[in-house]
């Protein structure tokens, strides 16, 4: 790609238009190489880097800019010197295979709060990421720092809509006040959990019609509620638990 080019994949238009990401600092672009390893899609990127990192092994063809042209690629005002241009993975919406379980977030518009969430998907595993159309793009530079190299290694599909979910999962789970605790075994079984925008959550009548089970996180009530990225922290944590105590009490000694 051409350098004016590399520029505007800071915007999400042109990431859309041109079908590229920007992956950049050493830590991000050492854990797309791990991805690429295991899955090919990822080995499709261009390096750029600045004479600092001439020497850098890469796996990818490699291009040396100066220091100035980096500063105007990266999203950083104090960039490393290291850059990839990465193809972004084609959309798919696929059928989920039994047993498959997936987060869904309506309209999450914070950056970090997406990509914390990505970092904590991608360290239990097993789950995938659906997104709500209005919500921040899972490429914009912000959530790909904030994901630490989880969005290489979680699928993530965009733009699906909350009336979808129906055909795709026939039991789905919301947090909202009032319902049971999420230590409850019966949490853990569900297809989807869904979860609201940070200041308007979900619209009542859509989880009314999707027929969503609700639970909720018990605390001392002294705020109104949490973080969006604690929140789903704390549920996939559970999920996770209740999963593993589960498989461990049904396995023969």
């Amino acid at each position: 790609m051409k350098l004016d080019d590399i520029k505007k994949l800071h915007q999400k238009k042109y990431r859309q238009a041109f079908g590229y990401f920007l992956v950049e600092g050493e830590h991000l672009v050492l854990e797309l190489e791990k991805a690429a390893a295991n899955t090919s899609h990822w080995g499709q990127a261009q390096l750029y880097v600045t004479e600092a990192y001439e020497h850098w092994p890469s796996p990818w063809p490699k291009h040396l800019i100066t220091d100035r042209q980096m500063a105007q690629l990266a999203d950083t005002k104090s960039p490393q010197g290291v850059l990839a241009v990465v193809p972004m993975p084609p959309a798919s919406a696929e059928t989920p295979a039994p047993g498959d379980k997936a987060i869904y977030l309506h309209e999450v518009q914070d950056p970090g709060n997406l990509g914390t969430i990505l970092r904590t998907l991608a360290w239990f595993g097993g789950l995938r990421c659906l997104l709500s159309p209005g919500s921040v793009d899972p490429y914009n530079p912000k959530v790909v720092r904030a994901s630490m190299g989880a969005i290489f290694h979680v699928p993530v599909e965009t733009e699906v809509p909350l009336a979808a979910l129906a055909s795709r999962y026939p039991r789905i789970a919301c947090l909202d006040i009032g319902g049971e605790a999420i230590g409850n075994p019966a949490f853990a079984d569900h297809n989807c959990y869904l979860f609201g925008n940070e200041a308007r959550g979900v619209p009542a009548e859509a989880l009314t019609d999707l027929g969503a089970q609700r639970y909720t996180i018990p605390g001392a009530a002294n705020i109104e509620s949490l973080n969006l990225a604690s929140a789903v922290n704390m549920a996939v944590y559970e999920l996770n638990r209740s999963t593993r105590a589960t498989t461990t009490s049904g396995t023969k000694p």
